[in-house]
């Protein structure tokens, strides 16, 4: 999109929320990540899909990759949280690290770390749940 396009929004809420909506992430120019703001309002930000910042010296399929490869965590007052850590296609090894990165970096964000934490579970979309902590 174009610094034109984002205009044609006008800061219109239902366009913006739509427009967030319809695409899981974005990306933006220096230039132009300091506009959006001004041309579309809080909306992005309210919806947690702001865009990252991408240089000229990027390349465009591994900033991609990256992106699509992240998990957000989103901690708010409820006890449980959910979060895919893998798929089909990976073998055991890479589920393994996964779930262990995974692990350690939300015990990272938590204001007590372990304290916080009273069972961690593991469960396959069909399988049944497997205790680990």
């Amino acid at each position: 999109m174009t610094v034109d396009d984002l205009k044609k929004l006008n800061k219109n809420k239902k366009l913006v929320k739509k427009l967030a909506k319809k695409y899981a992430a974005f990306l933006a120019s220096d230039s132009l990540i300091k506009q959006i703001p001004r041309l579309l309002g809080p909306g992005l930000n309210k919806a947690g899909k702001f865009p990252t910042l991408i240089t000229h010296n990027d390349n465009l399929e591994t900033k991609v990759t990256e992106l699509k490869s992240s998990v957000k965590y989103q901690l708010k007052k409820v006890l449980c949280l959910g979060v895919a850590v893998g798929n089909i296609n990976q073998t055991d090894r890479e589920l393994y690290i996964n779930i262990q990165m995974s692990i350690n970096f939300l015990v990272s964000l938590l204001k007590k770390n372990w304290q916080n934490v009273k069972t961690l579970y593991i469960k396959s979309t069909m399988g049944k749940p497997v205790r680990l902590y």
